[in-house]
């Protein structure tokens, strides 16, 4: 049995570089001559299924890395990158992005990286030019306002770091199924179970404390030097279980989050910080809602959202996260992607198990149904979509509202869209009724992106087809005319 390809020829070279290893002694622990791993390297030769074990045994790799194919990911990101209109001049194919991305990913990475600082500069600069403009108006003096810091985007690393994993960490999972089965948790009284978990294990208190004592917005504070873990009591119950779980994650398995958080591509300053935050909530939604039970659960009423989150007493929010963590070898569930925008159409969080691609540099397609979800508040929504490239999604959407106390306080809309390959449509309840075989709703990644010229929302022209404004014919946008 052989495993070929250019792409682990390029994963054997990307590992070896960042191990820091020559050829001649990646090969010598690999019990193969440097000859031959130089053909393997440069695709000449098949990496057999024996030194695929091999590799990973003599330097810690999960084998996942080898098995993800992240260059159309890459590709895409690169593609999104190169619509800048900067890039115009070169006339750059896609052929030769993809091509790019499979032959040198590191390259490619390097690529983006240099964009997204462009872009933070291009921010910098525009509000350098604010400032001064209002000085010279007479409105402020330079001094008087702060200019904000270039976005150097922890939050695409901790994405990119979910993807890796397609959001599935067997670590965090483990540890969960461990407090459950040590401090023998039940459903009943999961609450007083994760409380004396805290207390005896940590010798720290619990308390339900007034809003106004925590602050505007507050909903936890772990007082570290009197040992006392604080939840504001606007909390309902299902969230109180969620940050009593988030606390004994960073306390109790605090080991196994600082292993995963050690990821060489988390290299900017707040992501690894971040990542151990989303790997805590990780943990809290793997307690409220144990892998084997849930997966059966969601089996058994066809990932009926509303359906679970009675049974596991957790919000639509919470069941959504861990529908898209159902990824256990000889376990899984449907493949989903997810995503949460709010009203101005900004994605705040994403994942995609199903293949379906996010825009990184810019909105997504407005055609999506995450954003009509907003017309119809709690309501469903339902949508059977078509990418350009022709694969074809099974969405639904709805808005969700999280209060932050009494009268007049503060609350947020926004919507929650999940979706799965069209293969996969007919294990979710919201299939029935629906016609699978309908014409679909054409969608894009975003709108550099898309070559549909002919789109009533198109917002900016393709940077695949070069812009051809006719004054004489009005299509149905300015960008979408007749050609």
């Amino acid at each position: 049995m052989s495993t070929d390809g250019p792409r682990l020829a390029v994963k054997v070279r990307e590992l070896r570089r960042r191990e820091g290893v020559t050829q001649a002694r990646m090969a010598a622990r690999l019990g193969v001559s440097a000859s031959y791993l130089n053909l393997i390297e440069n695709g000449r030769r098949p990496l057999t299924a024996q030194l695929l074990l091999k590799l990973a045994q003599e330097f810690q790799v999960d084998l996942r890395e080898f098995a993800a194919d992240d260059s159309e990911a890459l590709a895409q990101d690169l593609a999104e990158a190169f619509g800048d209109p900067m890039f115009d001049a070169f006339e750059l194919k896609a052929a030769d992005v993809r091509e790019l991305a499979a032959a040198s990913p590191s390259v490619g990475r390097a690529i983006t990286s240099m964009y997204d600082a462009l872009r933070a500069s291009r921010q910098t600069v525009a509000q350098l030019r604010g400032v001064i403009e209002r000085a010279r108006a007479g409105g402020v003096g330079v001094d008087d306002e702060v200019i904000g810091a270039p976005d150097t985007s922890p939050s695409e690393e901790v994405s990119a770091m979910l993807q890796r994993h397609l959001n599935y960490f067997p670590e965090v999972e483990e540890a969960a199924e461990t407090l459950w089965k040590v401090w023998r948790l039940e459903p009943q009284s999961l609450y007083r179970g994760l409380t004396r978990h805290l207390m005896e294990a940590h010798r720290v208190l619990v308390k339900l404390v007034p809003a106004h004592v925590l602050g505007r917005a507050v909903v936890r504070r772990f007082d570290r030097a009197r040992s006392v873990l604080m939840l504001s009591e606007v909390l309902p119950p299902r969230s109180r279980n969620f940050q009593l779980a988030h606390q004994i994650a960073l306390l109790s398995y605090g080991d196994v989050i600082d292993r995963i958080v050690k990821d060489a591509q988390l290299v900017h300053d707040g992501a690894r910080g971040l990542a151990r935050v989303v790997l805590a909530n990780y943990f809290a939604g793997a307690v409220l809602q144990p892998y084997q039970p849930f997966l059966e659960a969601a089996e058994e009423v066809r990932y009926d959202i509303e359906m679970l989150g009675h049974k596991f007493a957790t919000s639509f929010e919470q069941v959504c996260h861990r529908l898209t963590t159902l990824r256990r070898p000889g376990a899984e569930g449907v493949a989903f992607h997810m995503v949460r925008v709010d009203i101005a159409g900004n994605i705040s969080k994403r994942f995609s198990g199903s293949g379906i691609r996010f825009a990184r540099y810019s909105g997504a397609c407005p055609r999506w149904n995450v954003y009509n979800a907003f017309l119809t508040p709690a309501m469903m929504r339902v949508q059977i979509s078509e990418m350009p490239e022709g694969q074809r999604y099974f969405c639904v959407s709805r808005t969700v509202v999280r209060h932050s106390g009494g009268y007049l306080q503060p609350s947020s809309l926004h919507a929650i869209g999940l979706g799965c390959r069209m293969e996969e449509a007919g294990r979710l309840v919201y299939s029935e009724g629906v016609d699978l075989g309908s014409r679909p709703v054409p969608i894009g990644v975003t709108c550099t992106l898309c070559p549909r010229t002919d789109c009533e929302q198109r917002a900016f022209p393709a940077s695949t087809s070069p812009l051809l404004v006719d004054e004489d014919v009005r299509g149905a946008s300015v960008y979408a005319v007749e050609r």
